[in-house]
């Protein structure tokens, strides 16, 4: 899931040093023994460093809504420096009283369990359909609907689901918890260990930052560097979320405010605007680009050979079908915007020479950054040649965490805390558990069967029906607020009308996955990287819709023209 919990917009300063944060940050290291006299106070936020039993009981007593700092380095090694202390209890009352309410929300609780019974109980069942398949339906409806509504945490309600399933004896317990150990899913969870040592190296800042540094002379040609950088660290870093909230949302934001663009002011429009729309619509194509920059990418692919579509040398397979049509969107994305939603600052003549001087504020590459390249150009040649040397994806990634483990740049705390890896594990598995069970027990087919009936009855060819039904897809998620959520819900159901309706299995279940990508940027809630850019406060709510609409369009038009003949060339169809 592109989760929202990775990194808050709000408290991001990664930040692209302007002259002033530069002459603070020399002032800090300059007078290290000044802080001494003063040491902080007890911070909201414990900081995960800590290693002292007090810190650490605090760290468990606070909730950390971010999985990823987004405190630059310095800054965090100041405040490791100086250890949090508690001078009083009243401190850390005041630590436990600052815990959000407890406990299921009331009328979403009661809206997800009614979709259930009511499916269960009130809605006939065909008789098609045996009684086990019925109740299991009855139950992941009502999961999903608590996905959307969110009674409790994602994960949370995903294991309430499960434990439902279990008690009612709908599925045995091995069955049930089955998916725990799917190797798609544990691939997901170390993407996310990966996408956090880019972000506590520096390496993915130090990226940005060299394009802005070759690109930036001109508003258009900031963009294209910032866009370019995602779409190479993509690849590497499977979460858009994380590559919003962790790199590009904090240049963008360093570099609107010295313009004097500011947030939630007419002089938004200036540069701030232009910027987060345009890394906000590109970064939708870069996730469709690689098979690796997205969770749910693994996820469409694992529900597909679940219904026996099968992707020969998959991330070769998904990257030369995305190919064509994600390189020409992403070249496209930025100049169109630039004419819908131009900036009123067009030239930019500062900021070559401010990533310049971050670089230098940065330093040579560390050690560290070496190793991650070296890790991630490894894992990804093994993504790439896996298949020829019989080496799995996700023993390449376990080879990867593990030499990254081994040299210390990462840690197993760091692993420990990614909460958002864990989470996705908890409920990516009991969606994948329940949809291939769906799928056993025939519901998947019993349904798409019955759209493929009505489809029929319109007399609709194959290219007619694979239009519809893909369109359906893109225009339904503007009920979702998670793409990982939609892929879970609809993905398996959407495929079998597909293949039902005669399309070709490798082109329709590609299609419907490029498609999960790009509906993140409909709406501010569409995806997590919808609620880190609409957060930082650049764009107003009326424009988010309406150039997301556009874009939408846009879009279909690109990768539905030149796909055609990119996938007809490609044999696909």
């Amino acid at each position: 899931m592109e989760s929202f919990a990775l990194c808050s917009p709000s408290s991001s300063s990664f930040s692209l040093s302007s002259r002033s944060s530069l002459h603070h940050h020399h002032h800090l290291r300059s007078r290290p023994l000044a802080l001494s006299k003063s040491p902080p106070s007890i911070s909201p936020r414990p900081i995960a460093s800590l290693r002292s039993p007090l810190s650490l009981s605090l760290s468990l007593l606070t909730p950390k809504p971010s999985s990823f700092n987004p405190l630059p380095k310095t800054h965090r090694a100041l405040k490791a420096h100086y250890p949090i202390r508690a001078s009083s209890p009243t401190n850390e009352d005041s630590i436990t009283q600052s815990k959000p309410p407890q406990g299921a929300k009331l009328l979403p609780l009661i809206i997800s369990v009614s979709v259930g019974l009511i499916v269960r109980f009130l809605v006939p069942r065909p008789p098609e359909v045996n009684p086990q398949a019925w109740q299991l339906l009855a139950i992941f409806l009502s999961t999903i609907a608590g996905l959307v509504l969110s009674p409790l945490p994602v994960g949370a309600w995903a294991f309430l689901g499960l434990t439902t399933s279990v008690l009612t004896k709908t599925l045995t317990f091995p069955i049930a918890f089955g998916a725990f150990t799917n190797e798609v899913i544990w691939l997901i969870v170390i993407s996310f260990f990966f996408a956090r040592g880019f972000v506590k190296t520096g390496l993915g800042d130090r990226i940005a930052t060299y394009f802005v540094k070759w690109l930036g002379k001109s508003t258009l040609g900031l963009s294209y560097g910032l866009t370019i950088s995602e779409a190479l660290i993509s690849p590497a870093m499977p979460s858009t979320t994380a590559r919003a909230g962790g790199v590009f949302l904090p240049i963008i934001k360093s570099l609107s405010l010295s313009a004097g663009s500011k947030p939630g002011d007419p002089s938004a429009r200036k540069l701030g605007s232009y910027l987060v729309q345009s890394q906000f619509q590109s970064a939708g194509n870069s996730s469709a680009l690689f098979l690796t920059a997205a969770a749910q990418n693994l996820l469409c692919l694992k529900l597909a050979e679940e219904l026996g579509v099968v992707i020969a040398s998959p991330w070769v397979s998904w990257f030369k079908a995305a190919s064509l049509p994600a390189v020409v969107s992403l070249l496209a994305t930025p100049y169109i915007l630039y004419k819908l939603y131009p900036p009123e600052t067009k030239d930019t003549p500062d900021a070559p020479a401010m990533a310049a001087k971050k670089l230098d504020a940065m330093g040579p590459v560390t050690s560290n950054e070496w190793v991650m390249v070296g890790t991630m150009l490894l894992a990804v040649s093994l993504w790439v040649f896996g298949d020829a040397l019989g080496i799995a994806s996700v023993v390449a990634a376990m080879l990867g965490l593990s030499i990254l483990l081994l040299l210390g740049v990462l840690d197993w705390d760091d692993c420990l805390s990614e909460k958002s890896a864990w989470d996705t594990l908890a409920w990516f598995a009991v969606l994948v558990g329940m949809a291939g069970q769906l799928t056993n027990l025939g519901i998947v087919s019993w349904m798409s069967g019955c759209v493929a009936k009505v489809l029929q009855s319109f007399s609709l060819s194959w290219p007619a029906a694979f239009v519809v039904l893909q369109a359906s897809y893109f225009l339904i998620h503007y009920l979702f607020a998670s793409q990982t959520g939609h892929v879970g819900a609809l993905y398996s159901a959407f495929l079998a009308m597909n293949l039902a309706s005669g399309v070709p299995g490798v082109l329709a279940a590609l299609a419907l996955a490029y498609n999960t990508n790009l509906f993140g940027a409909l709406t501010h809630y569409s995806s997590g990287q919808a609620a880190v850019y609409f957060g930082a406060g650049y764009v107003d709510l009326p424009d988010v819709f309406k150039v997301g609409f556009i874009m939408a369009v846009v879009n279909a038009v690109i990768w539905g023209v030149v796909g055609t003949f990119w996938w007809k060339f490609l044999g696909l169809y």
